[in-house]
C-alpha cells in the first residue's frame, strides 16, 4: 500500500512538473496544436486588438494595446518573443496618427507572423493574410479579411496565405 501512494505522489509530482512544457517538442519549438504559453497569448490578443481597430480606421486604444505588448514580452522570464517585439510594440504606441500606426504595426506583424511560423504555433486560429497593395501581411482570426492597412476604403482587400 505504501509503495502504491509514493507512486501515485511520484507520478503527480511529475506530471505537474512536465505540465508547462508539454506544448514542446524536443527542440524546444511548440508543436502544432499546443495551446499557447500565456505571454505569448496575451501579446497575440492584443495584437488582434489593434488589428481590428486599425482595420476600423480608428487608433483608439492602439497605445494602451500596443504598450501591454511590449510589457508582456519584456515581463516574460522565458523570453519566448525577441525584445524586437517590444521596440515595434513600443514603436506602435508613440504613433500619432492612423498612417504612422500602420507604417508601425507592419514590423509587427512580421515578427509576430515568424514567431508563428518558427514555433509552428496557432495554426488553425491564427490566419496570415497578405496585401499586395501595400505589400504587407497580418495575423487576424475571422475568416474575412479585414484589412489594417486599407481600414474602410479596401477592407477586403487581400488573400489568405495559409
Amino acid at each position: 500500500m505504501k509503495l502504491l501512494k509514493l507512486t501515485t505522489r511520484l507520478f503527480l509530482a511529475t506530471a505537474l512538473v512536465a505540465l508547462p512544457f508539454a506544448g514542446f517538442a524536443a527542440d524546444g519549438k511548440m508543436t502544432d496544436n499546443s495551446p499557447l504559453m500565456p505571454p505569448v497569448k496575451s501579446v497575440l490578443d492584443h495584437y488582434l486588438a489593434i488589428q481590428a481597430v486599425l482595420a476600423k480606421d480608428s487608433i483608439k486604444g492602439v497605445d494602451e494595446d500596443a504598450n501591454a505588448i511590449a510589457k508582456a514580452v519584456r515581463g516574460d522570464d522565458m523570453k519566448m518573443l525577441s525584445s524586437d517585439v517590444a521596440a515595434q510594440a513600443e514603436a506602435l504606441a508613440k504613433a500619432a496618427d492612423l498612417k504612422a500606426a500602420r507604417t508601425a504595426f507592419k514590423p509587427l506583424s512580421n515578427s509576430l507572423i515568424k514567431y508563428l511560423a518558427d514555433n509552428k504555433a496557432g495554426k488553425g486560429t491564427y490566419h496570415e493574410a497578405y496585401c499586395p497593395m501595400v505589400k504587407a501581411s497580418w495575423l487576424q482570426t475571422d475568416k474575412d479579411i479585414r484589412n489594417p492597412y486599407m481600414g474602410k476604403a479596401m477592407l477586403g482587400c487581400g488573400e489568405f496565405k495559409n
